[in-house]
């Protein structure tokens, strides 16, 4: 739950400006070591273009001088940038994505105890062995982290470029396909009730509670 932004890259490959399909080469789409120092240099340069006010123990970088220094820093380190292979197909990526883009900071499931004063939740150790742990922070901590995963006004949550910007995506993921030997399916306009049939199967709007009667929607006409 604590604050950790970070980009995802999804396509392994693109279109050119002669609609050509560049794959990614054996090795790999972006070289990681590449990729690093370019994400540093773009980051610092924008951020150096902001105005920014610092407060508590960050007050000293107000000044010109310490604020130059602390760049020069983060010039001087070397950053990581994690990459992984592709994954197998588009559902795996859903998948994978559908766990950052439409879930909030925590589920209750991983929740334990709540007191008047504290929290206990279950957390992940990557640094040991991916195991599971049990934290207790205080009830203003835990607020205060939660609040960390809450947009602020305006604040774009999920931006596309490229193939899949706004402007002419179906034409360009078409002609992907098309490249790329993709199958094309066909969009089906299905009622509601059909739909959610479809996805959730036949007993979605069974009652969880008698499992006999079911849930009508109104008629919205």
């Amino acid at each position: 739950m604590m604050y950790h932004p970070h980009v995802h890259i999804v396509t392994t490959g693109g279109l050119t400006e002669l609609n050509k399909w560049v794959e990614k080469d054996e090795d790999f789409f972006i070289p990681v070591k590449v990729m690093s120092k370019v994400f540093r240099g773009k980051f610092l340069y924008y951020l150096k273009q902001e105005k920014l006010d610092f407060y508590g123990k960050n007050k000293y970088l107000e000044n010109p001088a310490s604020y130059n220094n602390l760049i020069q820093e983060l010039y001087n380190k070397d950053w990581i940038v994690y990459c992984k292979e592709p994954f197998n197909n588009a559902n795996c990526v859903i998948q994978y994505l559908g766990r950052y883009t439409h879930r909030v900071a925590i589920s209750n499931e991983r929740i334990l105890e709540v007191t008047d004063e504290t929290v206990t939740f279950k957390w992940r150790d990557y640094k040991d062995e991916n195991k599971m742990k049990e934290m207790t922070v205080t009830i203003e901590e835990f607020i205060r982290r939660f609040l960390l995963h809450i947009l602020p006004p305006h604040f774009m949550k999920i931006r596309y470029y490229g193939i899949l910007g706004n402007r002419n995506k179906k034409k360009k993921l078409l002609k992907c396909k098309i490249l790329t030997r993709t199958k094309i399916y066909k969009k089906e306009k299905l009622p509601i009730p059909e739909l959610l049939k479809k996805v959730l199967g036949k007993g979605f709007n069974l009652c969880p509670c008698c499992k006999k009667g079911h849930m009508v929607l109104p008629n919205t006409s």
